[in-house]
């Protein structure tokens, strides 16, 4: 059973393997509204899969689904990372 860390931290610092639920969605407007229709709602769990050889964007398992954000929409994302 995987165990939770309490600390909040923005997606973009998670490294390649890890996962994270997560907690809250600041970003506005249409980049909003995009990261919602991909499934980023509270409580959902994301994974890192790899980052770009020059580090943006990385690619995120989402729901079943691999998308690739960039290093300023992940900032608006705050998750808990998840210890297994």
């Amino acid at each position: 059973m995987a165990k939770k860390v309490q600390n909040a931290v923005p997606l973009s610092e998670l490294v390649p393997g890890s996962k994270a639920r997560v907690l809250t969605l600041s970003a506005e407007g249409m980049v909003r509204r995009r990261l919602l229709d991909l499934g980023v709602v509270p409580q959902t769990i994301i994974e890192c899969v790899r980052r770009s050889p020059i580090g943006d964007p990385t690619a995120y398992r989402i729901r079943g689904t691999t998308i690739g954000l960039r290093k300023d929409d992940a900032k608006q994302i705050m998750v808990e990372p998840i210890v297994e």
